[in-house]
């Protein structure tokens, strides 16, 4: 059996889709219904341990923890607040701004521990919790970078919105921030270093040695291989084979090279998964298709997925929580759109199936391999 549980966040609600088989799919939710959801995820260290973000502008933030994966929720903590001073950051015309918690963009789980959580937030800054995200203390280290005060939003916010765990050393760990850029830590996010060498933002960043003021979307790196990193950024698919130290293009013959998720696959760290958008102003597939762009190659030499996936008259989004991978052989890919569809592929992305339709607009989905 090819158990997979998908947990899925939308702009109204939470839904959990579960398949024995990944054919046939049994939808629960919505979960939290009216709320802004935008990220749940699993425990790698226990599989009935979930945490979901949610968030309205009438009651703010609140992270919710299930521990029977997904069938029953409960609140937990809400606090997140600024250690110390906050400061300032700089805001679009280059004014100070006071750093202000807005909300929570994204979880990311111990893979050893289900208790341990961390969070990324919107005025960006790393948050964690040792006690199932009852309480939450800011690891001040990523704020106070030394570049921190002329860090400014992109067109979502200041979000700290990629966090990755080395799975084979915890003590590592990055983070990407709109548009501050990519940062990796080696001592558990205590201390952060810039990691932007090879990114270019122009017109507004024509200096390649820029070390913050990058637009990343979106980070992923493969357990086998873990030194190599691989980008969505606003225009460009980057690859690293220094844990980011230096960056180089692999955007290839992809038809846009902006976009927002970057996926691989489970079994092969050469093969690679993105979702090519029209442009900065036009979120939406060239040409009203809809394709995910695979590279077997690690990048440069990219063919398009289209079997199964709408190829005229679509104009949705793929947004950058929103595609990842289960574990099984072949490896199963899925995304969630900003017309509300989840789609699977239970063959490495060359064919695919809605698995639901008419949700709410998408804003992340993660993946469980359960057997």
């Amino acid at each position: 059996m090819a158990g997979v549980r998908v947990l899925v966040g939308t702009k109204k609600g939470a839904f959990v889709l579960t398949s024995e088989d990944r054919a046939t799919w049994s939808v629960a939710g919505p979960h939290f219904p009216g709320w802004e959801v935008h990220h749940v995820t699993g425990s790698p260290a226990d599989p009935d341990r979930l945490y979901a973000a949610q968030w309205t502008s009438w009651f703010g933030q609140l992270i919710q923890r299930s521990d029977d994966g997904g069938s029953t929720w409960e609140p937990v903590g809400n606090d997140f607040s600024y250690a110390g001073d906050p400061g300032t950051h700089l805001w679009y015309d280059g004014t100070p701004r006071p750093w202000a918690f807005q909300k929570v963009w994204h979880l990311e789980p111990s893979p050893n521990d289900p208790d341990t959580v961390f969070a990324g937030v919107e005025d960006a800054a790393l948050f964690k919790s040792t006690d199932g995200g009852r309480s939450w203390k800011e690891l001040t280290g990523m704020r106070e970078h030394g570049t921190g005060d002329t860090w400014q939003p992109g067109a979502g916010g200041l979000c700290l919105h990629t966090i990755i765990i080395d799975p084979n050393d915890e003590s590592r760990m990055y983070t990407a921030i709109s548009a501050a850029g990519a940062f990796r830590s080696d001592d558990g996010g205590v201390t952060w270093k810039a990691i932007n060498r090879g990114l270019i933002s122009n017109p507004e960043l024509p200096d390649p040695d820029a070390e913050v003021g990058h637009c990343v979307h979106r980070i992923t790196l493969h357990p086998a291989r873990p030194e190599v990193l691989f980008m969505q950024k606003h225009w460009d698919v980057m690859r690293s084979e220094d844990r980011g130290d230096n960056w180089h293009e692999v955007s290839g013959n992809l038809p846009s090279d902006f976009g927002f998720p970057v996926a691989i696959d489970s079994n092969d760290p050469d093969t690679v998964f993105v979702v090519p958008i029209k442009s900065d102003s036009e979120h939406y597939p060239p040409d009203g298709r809809l394709r995910v762009y695979r590279s077997r190659s690690g990048g440069n030499d990219w063919e398009a997925l289209t079997n199964g996936l709408p190829q005229e008259n679509c104009y949705v989004n793929v947004l950058r929580d929103s595609m990842a991978v289960d574990a099984h052989d072949p490896c199963g890919v899925y995304f969630g759109t900003t017309g509300g569809q989840v789609y699977g592929s239970a063959d490495g992305g060359d064919n695919w199936e809605p698995i639901v339709r008419d949700l709410p607009a998408v804003y992340s989905v993660e993946v469980q391999t359960l057997s």
